[in-house]
């Protein structure tokens, strides 16, 4: 029986995703270089060391991260100067609440980078549990967010149900033993998901109590 509901962050409840794909990718116009999508999207979800190798093959001698992070992160934070939750998350983590679920969050990005958006989306005070990068010493794919997140709330990987966007995500979930939705973004929409328990075009296509209800059959 399902007892928790443990979330992504990052593309999942708040897009931004999307924002870091045109941010990168405007960087690289200024460096006369292309990131293709394709590129992009393997990186979702996780950290940038694969992302910085493909900048460092695209540009060579003129590779210099800092400079990199620097630019991508101001055309970032002017893109999401007003962020939205995507469709439906609130409603999921009230519906939750009030269901009596255990509600956590899994992800890759730092403490201080997901407080600082939760808190302005107004939605911190649902979380019991929030596990990030700062906990672990791999993120994902690898099963440790997953795993810290399950023994903290103290349940069994087989009574929770994890939502993710991305393809590190879902094998990070899976490797954990647990069940995982998928609601992919713009950027992930096209990613070749496998193995998943469900998929949903966003989390207004069908209500939490039901979602639960088609997984646990």
């Amino acid at each position: 029986m399902i007892k928790a509901v443990i979330f992504d962050f990052d593309g999942l409840i708040l897009d931004t995703e999307t924002a870091w794909y045109e941010a990168y990718k405007e960087t690289m116009v200024f460096y006369e270089a292309d990131l293709p999508l394709e590129r992009f999207v393997t990186c979702i979800g996780t950290d940038n060391t694969e992302l910085n190798a493909f900048f460092k093959s695209q540009l060579g001698d003129r590779y210099n991260i800092e400079e990199i992070e620097t630019k991508a992160k101001s055309l970032h934070e002017g893109k999401m100067k007003t962020p939205k939750a995507r469709e439906g998350v609130k409603e999921y983590l009230e519906e939750a609440k009030n269901s009596g679920y255990k509600i956590a969050l899994a992800s890759s990005s730092s403490k201080e980078w997901v407080t600082h958006y939760l808190e302005k989306l107004g939605l911190l005070h649902y979380f019991e549990a929030i596990i990030t990068g700062d906990d672990v010493d791999k993120v994902k794919p690898a099963p440790d967010l997953y795993i810290k997140a399950i023994e903290t709330l103290k349940i069994d990987p087989t009574e929770a149900v994890a939502f993710e966007d991305s393809l590190n995500g879902l094998q990070a979930a899976l490797k954990a033993g647990i069940k995982c939705v998928i609601v992919p973004n713009p950027v992930t929409e096209a990613l070749a998901f496998e193995h998943h328990h469900l998929r949903l075009q966003s989390m207004r296509e069908k209500s939490l109590a039901d979602v639960i209800r088609q997984i646990e059959q």
